[in-house]
């Protein structure tokens, strides 16, 4: 692994690498709370049939880290990643939890760059917003997101060495991954300065629509099927214990990427990265085609 800082649209982020530069491209996109090394074990495992380029993305790690909730909108996130990518697209796009927004969005607005689509545990925002707008299963699984966006959270997830933020993340899933050295790094990457504030700003910036449990939202900014489309292969890989993301929020997903391949793994939840390195890559290998 190589890792530095490279200048994009003129600030730092900081780039983590594995495999030969002369290989086909894969961008890892992570997302909350995590950063770049959180590819650790993952991108190794790919590193023979990929040059495999992991950022810590806007407000996380090292990261430029603004402070300003407007530098964190979707047009933002992507043009960060758009100049990463540069003139050697298109690549191949993984992205999970919040990665996995960012990577639909560059796959909507610049589908020249994004030759394929990898989203695991993740979701597009329509069929997102529809179940969150509900007042069903998945607002009710979403409500941190309306106290992760109310003033000062980041200074309470933050309080007693991180224990709120903590338990956030692993709230009724197997954390056993998070523990001795890998929380030592996480810790070092949220306790940053600007960092955590950066990392909610993605949520205070996001459009999307929480409604309370029991009482439908149905007044919803339009969301049309053509602009919200994938136009290349898409693998949809989903760990089935995720208590964070329901199912459900992935129904109707083939109306908008018709080219779409689904994957359950049933013995992980939404941390499938860490808790099955191996097989998630034998997944993607398996359904990328042969060189």
């Amino acid at each position: 692994m190589q890792a530095g800082m490279r200048e994009l649209n003129g600030h730092e982020f900081y780039v983590r690498t594995w495999g030969d530069p002369a290989l086909p491209r894969l961008l890892l996109l992570h997302g909350f709370p995590e950063y770049g090394g959180a590819w650790d074990d993952f991108a190794p495992l790919l590193a023979e049939r990929f040059h495999v380029i992991a950022p810590d993305q806007r407000g996380y790690g090292r990261s430029w880290a603004p402070a300003e909730v407007g530098e964190y909108t979707a047009s933002r996130l992507v043009s960060d990643m758009v100049a990463l990518i540069g003139d050697d697209g298109p690549v191949t796009v993984l992205g999970h939890d919040w990665g996995a927004g960012v990577a639909y969005a560059l796959a909507f607005m610049r589908p020249d760059l994004v030759s394929r689509l990898i989203i695991a545990n993740g979701v597009h925002p329509a069929p997102f917003q529809r179940e969150m707008a509900k007042g069903g299963k998945q607002s009710e699984a979403s409500q941190y997101i309306n106290y992760l966006r109310s003033d000062g959270s980041e200074d309470k997830l933050a309080a007693n060495d991180f224990e709120k933020l903590i338990a956030l993340f692993s709230a009724k899933m197997d954390m056993s991954w998070l523990q001795g050295d890998v929380l030592a790094r996480y810790k070092e990457a949220w306790g940053r300065p600007g960092r955590l504030r950066g990392m909610i700003n993605w949520y205070r910036a996001s459009p999307l629509v929480v409604a309370d449990p029991g009482k439908p939202v149905t007044d919803l900014r339009p969301m049309p099927v053509e602009r919200l489309q994938v136009r290349c292969p898409h693998l949809l890989i989903w760990g089935m214990g995720d208590v964070a993301l329901m199912p459900e929020a992935t129904e109707g997903l083939e109306e908008y990427a018709p080219d779409l391949t689904r994957v359950e793994i049933a013995d992980a939840d939404h941390w499938l990265f860490h808790q099955k390195p191996q097989e998630i890559a034998d997944v993607v290998l398996d359904w990328l085609p042969p060189t």
